[in-house]
């Protein structure tokens, strides 16, 4: 089967869009199966893979964010889905490429995969503390009006997981399936911790071996929250020996760094590229904490249990759906005051205990290959549906 992905969000220096489909034109390969990707870029170009390629268009830039281009003309997007003639094509930006796809008059099903809430990660964000979550989704009704307009041109809508799906139905976006993520668990393992390594991190941010280590990771973005969850750390530390290294970067990174600047318990490093490295760190630390509440699905969260990571997470979204509460501790979303009570919750509990329940834990991670084969035998039931309609 050949599956086209346009895909608005992929770029060679993106990143977890990119390192998705990069694995999944693997884990499809591996199962008979070939992906294209039709991505924009600043010039032409083709980029061939085992398994597939990725067909660069030329197109302008995003305005906030040159890293990604924004599609424009169809007719350069469905000239090449004529070319390809693929048996399903796939789309999930819900901009001109929801259009362009949607009305492209080959016979291919068309899949819509929703990746991302807009509602969420902005507009709720924008209106914080003038007025309440239900308030926004009942002026910006029209948003999810709109979703719908294009997808009646769909054969299936997608999300990546129950959180997303919950979300949107609630609002009335039609969806048809929930195809939970995965993560490439081989990465990822509790036998890599490192005593050593977690003794010499808690000593640069002054606390002795006694101390506990939490873990942020992510980008430095609004939406992540992490000026609260500083604030929540602050607080625990008024109580506990803990500290907080908090690795990532993006347009937030010096407003980060002058609110960590009184505190030598909490250390910001850059993003870490070597993957051995990072998860190395992962399996050291004593507990991961998350401040999204708008995270879709939480892979970032997915990695941290699968490295035997005890999570401290908000009670709603992505992170919420993938922990295990014998191994977690959720707090209100969007409230310093409760997470801080969470991380004395979590390191109040007997360590033995809790590192066992994180270590069972990691054995119960949905890995990606999970995920491919379960979205393959999806669009496989969809292609021959589409043949029998057509015969």
């Amino acid at each position: 089967m050949r599956v086209v992905d346009v895909n608005e969000f992929y770029s060679p220096t993106g990143g977890g869009v990119r390192t998705y489909v990069d694995r999944k034109m693997q884990l499809m390969a591996d199962l008979g199966h070939e992906l294209i990707v039709i991505a924009p870029a600043r010039r032409d170009w083709v980029d061939e893979r085992p398994g597939g390629r990725v067909i660069y268009i030329k197109a302008p830039p995003m305005p906030f964010d040159a890293n990604y281009g924004l599609f424009w003309s169809a007719e350069p997007v469905t000239r090449l889905l004529d070319d390809l003639a693929p048996d399903l094509v796939e789309a999930s930006s819900p901009w001109r490429p929801a259009w362009i796809v949607g009305r492209w008059r080959g016979a291919a099903p068309r899949v819509f995969f929703m990746h991302n809430d807009n509602l969420k990660a902005y507009v709720e964000r924008w209106f914080e503390g003038l007025a309440s979550p239900a308030w926004v989704e009942r002026r910006f009704a029209w948003y999810s009006r709109y979703l719908n307009d294009f997808l009646k041109y769909y054969d299936a809508v997608l999300t990546n997981g129950p959180a997303l799906e919950k979300r949107l139905k609630r609002r009335g976006v039609r969806i048809d399936a929930a195809m939970p993520l995965g993560i490439e668990r081989g990465h990822f393992s509790p036998s890599l911790r490192d005593e050593r390594l977690r003794t010499a991190t808690l000593a640069e941010l002054g606390l002795p071996e006694s101390g506990h280590l939490l873990l942020g990771l992510g980008r430095h973005h609004p939406e992540k929250r992490w000026s609260m969850v500083i604030e929540a750390v602050v607080r625990a530390s008024r109580t506990l020996p803990v500290g907080l290294v908090l690795i990532g970067d993006g347009y937030e990174r010096r407003r980060i760094e002058r609110l960590i600047a009184p505190y030598p318990h909490i250390k910001l490093r850059p993003p870490i590229y070597d993957r051995l490295k990072l998860a190395t760190l992962m399996a050291s630390a004593d507990a991961l904490i998350h401040g999204s509440e708008g995270e879709p699905f939480g892979l970032v969260a997915a990695e941290a249990i699968a490295s035997g990571l005890p999570l401290i997470a908000p009670d709603e979204g992505g992170c919420a759906e993938v922990a295990d509460r014998q191994a977690s501790a959720l707090y209100r979303a969007k409230d310093a005051g409760a997470a801080a009570t969470a991380i004395a919750q979590l390191f109040g509990r007997d360590p033995v205990l809790l590192r066992r329940a994180a270590t069972v834990a990691a054995t119960r991670v949905r890995t990606d290959v999970a995920h491919t084969a379960e979205l393959m035998a999806f669009y496989e039931q969809l292609v021959a549906d589409g043949r029998r309609l057509a015969a």
